[in-house]
């Protein structure tokens, strides 16, 4: 039986060459490529993978979002975080979207079919060194850099849930705190962030390291 395997990335090259690297292994079946997260929507829907190989950056609606939203049409498929981001924020939100993989652009042939078979049986496969980076800042404590942006506990806390997608009286309701609070913390994250609406906020708070 195949693996079937969707690749979505931006970049031809990256496509490409994904294309000829698995193309040797006769467990695996590229259904189809996309460029960006809408037509791999479209796509899905009608043709479903086993596997997904998906980055992260990507124009229009990014892999963490496309992540989130098939993970959620089809908890069956397997995705992979393909991509150069190493910072630990960018791989835990990724698998709290439900991603089962993550893994480097510069992987080997031999690290990308074992992952894409482990996925596949159920299994969560991060790079190693993805791995020794998570524990390092378990065992360490270091916090990441929030690049000079002043941030309260309070803030912190709304930034969060804010992330979770939870409305104002939500937020209000789970902090214990009135909705003009959360209302005033939520203006000045967006000052302080230089941003106008929510999703510009989590973007920007994800950049730049500020989500646990």
């Amino acid at each position: 039986m195949k693996i079937k395997v969707a690749i979505v990335d931006d970049h031809v090259m990256v496509i490409n060459g994904l294309t000829t690297m698995l193309a040797p292994y006769p467990q695996i079946e590229i259904v189809f490529t996309a460029r960006d997260g809408e037509t791999f929507l479209d796509e899905v829907a009608v043709n479903p993978p086993d596997v997904l190989l998906l980055d992260i950056q990507m124009p229009g609606i990014d892999g963490m979002e496309v992540c989130k939203r098939v993970r959620k049409q089809d908890d069956q498929l397997r995705v992979i975080a393909l991509t150069n981001f190493t910072e630990s924020h960018y791989i835990k939100q990724m698998l709290r979207n439900g991603a089962s993989g993550y893994l480097l652009k510069n992987t080997d042939e031999e690290t990308l079919i074992d992952a894409i078979e482990k996925v596949y049986m159920g299994q969560q496969y991060l790079d190693e060194s993805i791995k020794h980076s998570l524990l390092n800042e378990i065992i360490t404590g270091q916090k990441r850099s929030t690049n000079g942006i002043p941030l309260t506990r309070r803030e912190k806390e709304i930034l969060q849930l804010i992330t979770e997608e939870l409305t104002n009286q939500e937020i209000a309701d789970k902090l214990y705190i009135s909705l003009r609070t959360v209302e005033t913390h939520r203006l000045n994250l967006t000052q302080k962030l230089a941003v106008k609406n929510t999703a510009g906020l989590v973007k920007e708070a994800m950049k730049r390291g500020l989500l646990e």
